[in-house]
């Protein structure tokens, strides 16, 4: 809902904005908007201590302006007669059309306004996360020996779950004297599976070592 102040050159004026600043440090919201600038550049000065709201107010924007505005200023004066207080009635009977000193706070926004705003909301959105390449791998896994239950040596490989790992197809194959290896495959996403860690703390230490004696990578490929 719009806010409108009028006359803030007289008492009246000044009386409205105190009562509106009750409770408040700022026009719209807990800090410094262009609604504090505007409603500022209509209070000519620094009102008396009858309106402490107003004069806290104007403290607070004019420590503001000095620190965007470090340069020394020299000071300005404008001619022309400002209206006295008891011309106020008067005026305020006047129709809203002449009365230069109401302020709509909240009017249209230009297109400038409008493509800020966008900006500052595309700011907010997190950036698309970069996904993460995966790798299929071919494992061997040697058993200790001709006597190892190589359908429990798959088995126990099989038990390792780690998100980011998928076991695939596999198969035995004949190394001399007996022995037969595992071959098999799984597939990886590069940023949660380490092969290295894999084989090193998971698949060649208790329990899955009563069974693998080793492991080593055959072949590894990008996804």
């Amino acid at each position: 809902m719009a806010v409108t102040f009028s006359d803030l050159h007289t008492e009246e004026g000044l009386k409205s904005l105190n009562e509106f600043l009750s409770g408040k440090k700022y026009i719209s919201g807990d800090q410094l908007t262009k609604d504090d600038i505007k409603v500022y550049g209509y209070v000519s000065e620094k009102p008396s201590d009858a309106f402490a709201n107003v004069a806290g107010w104007y403290d607070v924007v004019s420590s503001h302006l000095a620190a965007s505005f470090p340069g020394k200023a020299q000071g300005v004066k404008f001619s022309g007669k400002v209206a006295p207080a008891a011309e106020a009635p008067a005026k305020a009977a006047a129709p809203a059309a002449e009365d230069d000193d109401d302020l709509d706070l909240f009017g249209d926004e230009t297109e400038e306004d409008k493509k800020a705003a966008e900006e500052r909301e595309a700011s907010k959105k997190p950036a698309k996360k970069k996904e993460s390449g995966k790798s299929s791998i071919l494992l061997d896994v040697k058993p200790w020996d001709d006597e190892t239950d190589m359908k429990k040596l798959e088995e126990a490989v099989r038990t390792v779950e780690i998100p980011g790992l998928t076991w695939g197809a596999s198969k035995l194959v004949a190394v001399g004297y007996g022995i037969k290896k595992l071959q098999i495959m799984l597939t990886i996403i590069d940023d949660l599976v380490s092969v290295d860690d894999l084989i090193e703390e998971r698949l060649t230490v208790e329990p899955i070592n009563e069974y693998v004696q080793s492991c080593d990578i055959v072949a590894f490929n990008k996804i």
